[in-house]
């Protein structure tokens, strides 16, 4: 059972970085090193036990994020692989939303990759301290120097790099330990015994130098950071001891004021024991951080200890559909604990749930658990009703808080699906609503003027995905449209728009008088709707409260369709500036249709225009492509940002070029096979929403006739 003293030895934590940066291998190689698994699955093989499903075996990437349990050190380290790719980028908003730390992953050829600066992004809203760890040092072209450069200036990173490798390329043999002064080398079969020795010159001159150097950097940094530090840096130099550099870079990273850098190669299984190490050193402990802050309905805040005299508490992050439980909710416990006994409320949609078993978590198995106690992540089955974000409670606890939500993705793409017989139609809604309670950024909806069936994610990927799972899980075969683009629709004048509402609707009189302005708002500020009502010569509001607030209902219910295709009215600002009403002729429901139909009438008149989401592309193509590549982007409508020579050998010339550009969605539907055409295979490239931007004019009248079909 555990006690107060189990929580310092626990760590949460997960593992981030671009795709390919080797996320899923290190995991493998911590938990050999753990001793939970006897054998090395490789990614490339499609036998890693984090990528268990079929789809993530026969792609090589990780789709969704997997958790485990580990212990090293006498401590639990309970782990999460998340995802590399944007489309699955809401796998790792979740999970950092439930971790204390994580491990950020870079390619040492590659270095701050885009969607590294995402999840690094993610980590930064969440405050979440983080390792990182640079992999891959064994490959052509891999230098530790310009990855440490690239997290200081791309990430705004304070780099305090506690290891040197130990030879470059195919040469690389271990790593340095500058806190220790000590050579790390990797021994046996898989790189299970850990052999330190002594560093002197009169073993290796030119490695002894160089650590010496890099030891004075490492001191300093720190002292930058910490007032101890810098206190013993001035009266000795760099010879601060490792017992006093140890705490002060965890007090640095707990802080988030800087970021331990350590090396290795995951695939060649160096550099994972002294990375294990430092999760313990340097990440935290649910105790090391500040207390959860859960909000009543009233608004007012209550501030939960991790410590199991508290209430329980805790948030669920992911549910998983298993075929033979049902679904499985993950959660991370706050404060308190659970048994299995325990019935639980769901805050957050106000319904009592019972937990029939509670699981701990190594990727798709599990290993049933009486109970769950503070700091750890477990799931339950038999929670009906509970979804991601969810807060859970104890079912008799009095004090009834939720804790902050996430911060989901909007749909950026969507097709249209309908069933091969219309038998299949029950067995398809109920395999999209399992679907979208696994994943919140996938949605599905009607489309009002066809009537078809739209799912909407994140990208092709995404969608290809979820296609591929309802044949596989769920024996359904689909008819599949092709990809469609999230268009938004704006306003490009103001205008201003007086309508009077007066119908006889069953025998009775519906009297309402509505007087608005609309206008553009800046790109991404999003909608706005209030009022400015004038008052009457006896000093009163034209209008009441109530019908103010109706009048604001209708408002936000005709921002929700456009005047032009019907697609959500984005960064307008809508102002009820008067009004009349009769009465006994007038109530709310006269007022919201009132306004609804003000505002409609208002951006069919304000010059409405149509916006389409915009890709920030990154391209890496060989010199020999690079025309090929700009001039397929700029046949797209791209617009080129800029091309900057790719990673290359430290002192190297360069032989690929990255091309960044600006992109439509709607242009890039079939990008990966046009890029392997224009370049044989050999570009690769990442996309990532970026912003919505107008249509150009002549496109925007096209699809009108197109859509309208006139």
């Amino acid at each position: 059972m555990a006690s107060p003293s189990d929580i310092p030895t626990i760590r949460d934590i997960g593992i981030m970085a671009h795709i390919d940066a080797g996320k899923t291998t290190t995991t493998e190689r911590i938990l050999y090193y753990t001793g939970i698994t006897h054998r090395m699955g490789e990614v490339h093989d499609g036998a890693a036990v984090m990528d268990y499903m079929p789809q993530e075996q026969e792609r090589g990437i990780t789709i969704t994020a997997a958790a485990t349990t580990c212990y090293w050190r006498e401590h639990r380290i309970n782990i999460i692989d998340t995802p590399g790719h944007v489309d699955f980028t809401v796998e790792v908003e979740r999970s950092l939303r439930v971790l204390d730390g994580a491990i950020a992953v870079f390619d040492a050829v590659s270095g701050v990759e885009p969607q590294s600066e995402t999840v690094w992004r993610q980590a930064d809203r969440y405050k979440v301290p983080r390792i990182a760890f640079v992999n891959k040092l064994d490959r052509v072209g891999a230098t530790l120097e310009l990855t440490v450069n690239m997290l200081r200036e791309r990430l705004g990173a304070h780099a305090l790099v506690a290891q040197i490798p130990i030879g470059f390329e195919s040469e690389f043999g271990g790593v340095v330990d500058l806190l220790e002064m000590q050579t790390v080398r990797f021994a046996g079969d898989s790189g299970e015994q850990v052999v330190r020795g002594a560093l002197t010159a009169a073993v290796d001159a030119d490695l002894f130098e160089r650590a010496i150097a890099a030891r004075a950097r490492l001191v300093e940094a720190v002292g930058e950071v910490d007032d101890e530090i810098m206190a013993a840096y001035l009266e000795v130099g760099a010879d601060v001891a490792a017992e006093a550099l140890r705490p002060a870079m965890r007090r640095a990273t707990l802080a988030n004021r800087a970021v331990v850098v350590l090396c290795g190669s995951s695939l060649k299984n160096k550099g994972i024991q002294p990375l294990l190490d430092a999760v313990i050193d340097f990440l935290p402990s649910p105790g090391d951080l500040p207390p959860v802050v859960a909000h009543r309905a009233d608004g007012s805040e209550v501030l939960r200890h991790p410590r199991i005299e508290d209430p329980f508490l805790a948030l669920a992050f992911k549910v998983l559909h298993d075929p033979h439980r049902g679904p499985l909710v993950f959660f991370r416990v706050y404060s308190g604990k659970l048994r299995i006994k325990d019935a639980v409320q769901n805050a957050s949609r106000n319904r009592k749930e019972k937990p029939q078993r509670l699981l701990q978590l190594h990727a798709n198995k599990t290993t049933e658990i009486d109970e769950i106690s503070v700091g750890n992540i477990a799931a339950a089955v038999g929670l009906k009703f509970t979804g991601t974000g969810d807060t859970l409670i104890l079912a008799d606890d009095k004090d009834q808080v939720v804790l902050a939500g996430m911060q989901i993705p909007e749909p950026v793409i969507f097709r249209a699906v309908e069933p091969k017989t219309a038998s299949d139609q029950p067995a398809l809604d109920e395999a999209l609503a399992r679907l979208q309670r696994e994943d919140p950024s996938f949605r599905v909806r009607q489309d009002t003027d066809s009537g078809q069936q739209l799912v909407c994610g994140q990208g092709e990927l995404h969608l290809e995905i979820m296609v591929d799972r309802l044949a596989r899980e769920y024996r359904l075969e689909v008819h599949v449209g092709k990809p469609q683009v999230a268009y938004r629709e704006t306003v490009a004048k103001a205008f201003k728009k007086t309508l009077e509402y007066d119908r006889d609707l069953g025998g009775k009189r519906q009297y309402a008088k509505v007087e608005l302005e609309i206008g553009p708002r800046a790109r991404g500020d999003g909608n706005s709707v209030d009022a400015v009502i004038p008052k009457n010569d006896q000093g009163n509001p034209v209008l009441t409260p109530q019908f103010v607030q109706a009048a604001k209902s209708g408002c936000d219910d005709a921002l929700t369709r456009g005047a032009l295709l019907g697609y959500p009215v984005v960064d307008v600002a809508v102002r009820i500036v008067g009004g009349a009403y009769r009465e006994g002729d007038s109530g709310e429901a006269a007022f919201q249709a009132a306004a609804a139909m003000a505002t409609m009438q208002a951006i069919e008149a304000a010059a409405p225009t149509l916006l389409e989401p915009l890709m920030a592309v990154e391209v890496v193509v060989p010199d020999d492509f690079t025309g090929n590549v700009v001039s397929d982007l700029n046949g797209r409508r791209g617009r080129i940002m800029g091309m900057e020579p790719a990673r290359s050998a430290s002192g190297g010339a360069s032989t690929a070029q990255v091309v960044k550009a600006e992109v439509p969605l709607a242009e890039m539907v079939g990008y990966a096979t046009a890029i392997r055409s224009a370049t044989q295979g050999r570009a690769s490239y990442t996309m990532q929403f970026s912003h919505y931007a107008d249509v150009p004019r002549d496109l925007q009248a096209s699809m009108l006739t197109q859509m309208r079909g006139y």
